[in-house]
């Protein structure tokens, strides 16, 4: 079954923050949900109701199929549009699709930080 936008937004949320070290904010504007580890940036929840997406870090290669496969993936708006895809509600897009998706993003920027820089690592 297909997450609608607020239900998607909410998956997301919850995915985040049940990661460790995650903190969010609205730093570029309040529409904006800004979700960071170690202060980098891994998610971006849009709260405008006519634009219902969440925004992920994604590898190019699986972005682009994850692009094919699904019509409301876009490529990422806000950011490098290499790097980051946009998740949209619709056919396909699941819980768990979001869930993935999110902690795809966040293990994709925690595996660039300094080992310091690790969530746990003291």
């Amino acid at each position: 079954m297909s997450a609608a936008g607020d239900r998607l937004q909410d998956t997301a949320r919850q995915a985040a923050l049940a990661l460790p070290g995650v903190s969010h904010g609205r730093p570029f504007t309040p529409a904006l949900d800004v979700y960071k580890v170690a202060g980098k940036v891994f998610l971006i929840v849009t709260d405008d109701p006519d634009e219902q997406i969440i925004t992920v870090k994604c590898e190019p290669e699986h972005a682009r199929a994850q692009e094919r496969g699904h019509p409301t993936i876009t490529p990422g708006r806000y950011l490098d549009k290499r790097h980051w895809i946009s998740l949209g509600p619709g056919p396909g897009i699941t819980k768990r699709l979001i869930t993935n998706a999110v902690e795809h993003s966040y293990d994709l920027v925690t595996e660039g930080l300094p080992r310091r820089d690790h969530p746990g690592a003291r």
